[in-house]
């Protein structure tokens, strides 16, 4: 059983039945029966249903963000912008979805080589709670254009989102089967991927649980995706416009409550704008409006958990133990998981805490002392998903492009994900694209046909 807490008043709400194994086969024989019609189906099919699912997430797009809001605390504004998100997701690859599956032609000694884009089979996710629609979205809507299925492991928290996923997408028309929510425990991974009906695995959360479902696929030779955790650097140069990072830094360490994989986490700011950029980016930071996020205006709702503010709690504690500095960042005692945006300095960078992903509001800054000091700064913790940076330079561009060692680079703007563009990371940050053509093709079979001339 799954129980709803809004963690904004600890307060239980809707209850959700876990499947058990005889529910769990039953919805592997609906997917593998799926796959063989579905996968038989033409481009235009595929993309009218991508269309239809969006105009379904259209129309209900104030109850999908309510819910989101109520189950895992972010603000309504945000929960809003993210099923907009997802609304786009669908859109795109219904709109590209012709073009990223045509087929790939090439001269060969004999004639000609022809690689055409066919679908593996049905594909299990296993989605975290903090993005519960987009994270799913930007799985399922490739899935579906691909000629796939796709079976979800959604978290615990956020089980009520899934079931709203599995009503939009029931409610466009899809054939039964395509797309099963599956209200399951972690325990009950390993045997679906083991499974031979299951096609591939991709996995958004932590490293622990990426090395668990890592090695389940490896078992089973199975292809995998995976994006993990993050500790995003975020670069001060002397020539960036100070105002433009700071109001950017600030959204970028407490948007979700700074629970994003790609949330700024570590502030590495050169020497001489350090001073005044931890001035200004402190007093924003201390400055952020939390409460209820249900309402207008408010910057930040509590976290997803109380279990999960406690966390970066201890985290801050071990810091401050350390010698770090600390402004804000303290429990607020009520109701729910509320606590404060806080900074931290004099931070040392090998400290056991400095090389993990604090999942909550509390940025790092570091001072450096020139560009390749904050290059090895951003490069010193075993993450590598994504990196902002904050410079006027061109040669300071290129080399922070070329040098930092993430999947991903901002060059002066929030990092974002986006319909359009390849999302994932390097090192324990995972491996494996999401999003654009790239996701597409992660699981797809590339057959080669070779003709004669």
């Amino acid at each position: 059983m799954f129980t709803s807490i809004n963690p904004a008043t600890g307060e239980a709400g809707a209850t959700f039945a876990a499947l058990d194994d005889d529910a769990i086969e039953a919805a592997l024989t609906r997917a593998e029966a799926a796959f063989r019609s579905w996968r038989a189906s033409d481009i235009a099919q595929r993309t009218a249903l991508l269309t239809a699912i969006a105009d379904r997430f259209e129309a209900n797009k104030r109850h999908l963000a309510e819910t989101a809001t109520k189950e895992m605390g972010k603000t309504l504004a945000s929960a809003i912008a993210e099923v907009e998100k997802c609304i786009a997701g669908f859109r795109h690859y219904a709109d590209k979805g012709p073009g990223y599956l045509a087929p790939i032609e090439t001269k060969t000694a004999s004639g000609r080589a022809v690689g055409h884009w066919l679908p593996l089979g049905p594909i299990l996710a296993v989605m975290p709670w903090n993005f519960p629609y987009w994270q799913v979205v930007r799985w399922l809507a490739p899935t579906i254009l691909a000629g796939n299925v796709g079976l979800l492991k959604h978290a615990s928290l956020t089980q009520g989102c899934a079931a709203l996923i599995q009503q939009m997408v029931s409610a466009a028309g899809a054939p039964d089967g395509l797309f099963q929510n599956l209200p399951i425990k972690s325990d009950k991974v390993s045997r679906i991927i083991a499974d031979t009906r299951v096609a591939a695995v991709t996995l958004t959360g932590s490293e622990g649980a990426g090395a668990k479902v890592a090695e389940a696929a490896g078992r089973a030779l199975k292809k995998v995706v995976l994006e993990l955790g993050g500790s995003d650097p975020f670069i001060v140069m002397p020539s960036a416009d100070l105002d433009k990072a700071v109001a950017t830094a600030v959204k970028a360490r407490v948007q979700n409550a700074g629970q994003s994989c790609i949330c700024a986490k570590r502030m590495i700011v050169h020497a001489d704008v350090y001073d005044a950029f931890l001035d200004k980016f402190t007093a924003a930071m201390l400055a952020v409006k939390i409460g209820d996020p249900m309402e207008d205006g408010v910057e930040m709702g509590p976290l997803s958990s109380v279990e999960q503010r406690d966390t970066v709690l201890e985290q801050v504690e071990r810091a401050v133990a350390d010698g770090a500095t600390l402004a804000g960042g303290a429990k607020i005692e009520r109701d729910g998981a509320w606590m404060e945006a806080g900074v931290l300095t004099h931070v040392h960078p090998d400290a056991d805490f400095a090389q993990e992903e604090i999942f909550g509001p509390v940025a790092m800054v570091f001072r450096a002392d020139d560009i390749d000091a904050a290059i090895a700064l951003a490069n010193d913790v075993p993450f590598g998903l994504g990196s902002s940076v904050w410079t006027s330079d061109q040669a300071e561009i290129d080399r922070f492009v070329r040098d930092i060692e993430s999947g991903m680079t901002a060059v002066n703007q929030l990092l974002a994900s986006t319909p359009e563009a390849p999302f994932g990371g390097v090192k324990l940050s995972g491996h494996g694209r999401e999003l654009g053509p790239w996701g597409l093709h992660e699981f797809m079979n590339l057959k080669a046909v070779m003709l004669a001339d």
